[in-house]
């Protein structure tokens, strides 16, 4: 193997610097994705980031030599971005021999990018949680400490980045899960705004407009180049927004100019923020005022339960949907759904339909309510996640609930759950460990996750920007300022030399 294709080197490039490696004939294609499966067997079995390998494949993939990112490997997260001809299981036994019959739209252009697929990666059953740990693939582990999880839904591309098997991955984000894994794995995170990356063809809005999808990567540059390439309207897309003035890979190189932006750390649901994530806000003021910006406390006026209502309303439809498909496409039975996920299809079956249309109805308001703020603010600055990332296993469901739960289902007590008011319970439990991230799926806005700050120990924390519509450019300008001032790729070479091992 050509020296260059060490391990130690291939770490050393992110994608867009591997792309012009290839284009200047410094390097193969075949070289770099031979490296790509040499990192991925050496740090896979650690992690369990990868569910589904395709190396020979990715080996023997053709690609257009004149893509943004030609022969660069890139990760599929198992979760939408439907590759034809192969398995797309969303986490689930319900959907373990779904068989994609065409490519996404996601997938298509990142094909036409030049992008060589290297496999999937986990995600928890059809994305539901914020921790990868699904019955069908199991845990996936944090790199940076393999007994914490790497968040979700997008946990195994945030894993398999961080650790360097491959400088980006597939991601989207319904609720925090580009964001929420980019805090938790020390990455860049851009959920963008609702329309600018097609959910075509298969879908026209996912998760009814709440979902995006995009990439976790390394660098800002990255994630920059790759919205030039996923971004623009399909046809019969159900609408179109306008595009940038010119390519984001140009506009992330000029600077956002002096921007006011309302900071806020307390939690729209009231529930407890741990100090560190306080921290990273704190530090990134401070630096954001050394950098000639105005930052002071404001926050978005909006009702934070209603909001946790609307979203675990949402959580309701869509489950209970996705496994009525499962039944009619795969001829999937009770046995291939994971028990919460049960319960949650049960509640969504017997949430009535005007109750549905009502709280979808609702985000209107939060989506005025960000309105009135950016009238007075460019961005707003909170810590991506309310809580520091969880020990593998500690947020499985206790004995006594799923007893609860097995009881409420063999008595079918949907309506009676909707009627007490538990499910008020259920969505605080459910999102008190990532309060901040839903506003931006809800309103269709646009918002990233920046790894500025990092505790004494070692591990990442992610601070979260959030913009009006349509406003990734000044999203990547002041994320390009952040990462030129307080650089995060250091900490990337620790992490880099720690594996094989079991992270730090």
């Amino acid at each position: 193997m050509d020296a260059f294709m060490k391990q130690s080197e291939y770490l050393r490039y992110d994608a867009t610097a591997l792309a012009d490696l290839i284009r200047r004939g410094e390097v193969s294609s075949r070289e770099v994705c031979e490296a790509a499966v040499e990192r991925a067997s050496s740090v896979n079995a650690s992690l369990n980031a990868i569910c589904l390998p395709r190396f020979s494949e990715a080996l023997a993939q053709e690609f257009p030599e004149q893509g943004t990112f030609a022969g660069v490997p890139l990760l599929l997260k198992d979760l939408a971005q439907e590759q034809a001809g192969q398995p797309c299981t969303y986490g689930s036994h319900g959907f373990q021999n779904n068989i994609a019959p065409r490519d996404s739209e996601f997938v298509h252009r990142a094909r036409e990018g030049g992008l060589v697929f290297l496999g999937r990666t986990a995600t928890p059953e059809f994305g539901l949680k914020a921790i990868t740990e699904s019955e069908l693939w199991g845990p996936t582990l944090n790199p940076w400490d393999t007994s914490l999880t790497p968040g979700g839904s997008s946990g195994g591309s945030g894993a398999a980045t961080a650790a360097g098997i491959v400088p980006m991955a597939g991601a989207n984000d319904g609720g925090g899960s580009i964001r929420i894994p980019a805090a938790y794995n020390g990455l860049f995170g851009l959920k963008p705004s609702r329309g600018r990356i097609s959910s075509g063809p298969l879908m026209g809005e996912n998760w009814t407009g709440a979902s995006s999808d995009h990439v976790v990567t390394r660098t800002v540059r990255d994630s920059a180049a790759m919205l030039d390439v996923l971004s623009g309207p399909a046809p019969g897309d159900p609408f179109v927004i306008p595009a940038p003035a010119e390519p984001y890979a140009n506009l992330m190189q000029k600077a956002p100019g002096r921007l006011k932006i309302g900071m806020f750390t307390a939690s729209p649901y009231d529930t407890d923020v741990a100090p560190e994530c306080v921290a990273g806000v704190e530090e990134t003021a401070r630096i954001l005022e050394s950098l000639g910006h105005t930052v002071e406390y404001a926050r978005p006026e909006f009702d934070g339960m209603a909001m946790a209502r609307c979203y675990l309303g949402l959580y309701f439809g869509e489950v209970s949907a996705m496994i009525a498909k499962a039944r009619k496409e795969q001829g999937a039975s009770d046995r291939d759904f994971e028990l919460d996920t049960r319960l949650l299809g049960m509640l969504g079956e017997t949430l009535p339909l005007s109750d549905y249309v009502l709280l979808r109805q609702q985000w209107n308001e939060f989506a005025r309510a960000l309105g009135a703020f950016f009238t007075d603010y460019d961005l707003y600055l909170s810590p991506t996640t309310g809580q520091m990332p969880a020990r593998i296993g500690e947020l499985e469901t206790p004995a006594h609930l799923k007893i609860a739960a097995k009881i409420m289902l063999a008595l079918k007590a949907g309506k009676t759950v909707h009627r007490s008011g538990q499910a008020d319970q259920m969505a605080l439990e459910s999102l008190a460990r990532t309060p901040f991230t839903q506003l931006a799926n809800l309103t269709g806005t646009p918002a990233m996750s920046v790894p500025v700050h990092w505790t004494t120990e070692g591990l990442p924390v992610g601070v979260q920007f959030g913009a009006a519509h349509g406003g990734e450019g000044v999203l990547l300008q002041l994320a390009a300022q952040l990462e030129a001032a307080s650089p995060w790729q250091g900490h990337y070479q620790r992490l880099d030399a720690a594996f094989p091992g079991q992270g730090l």
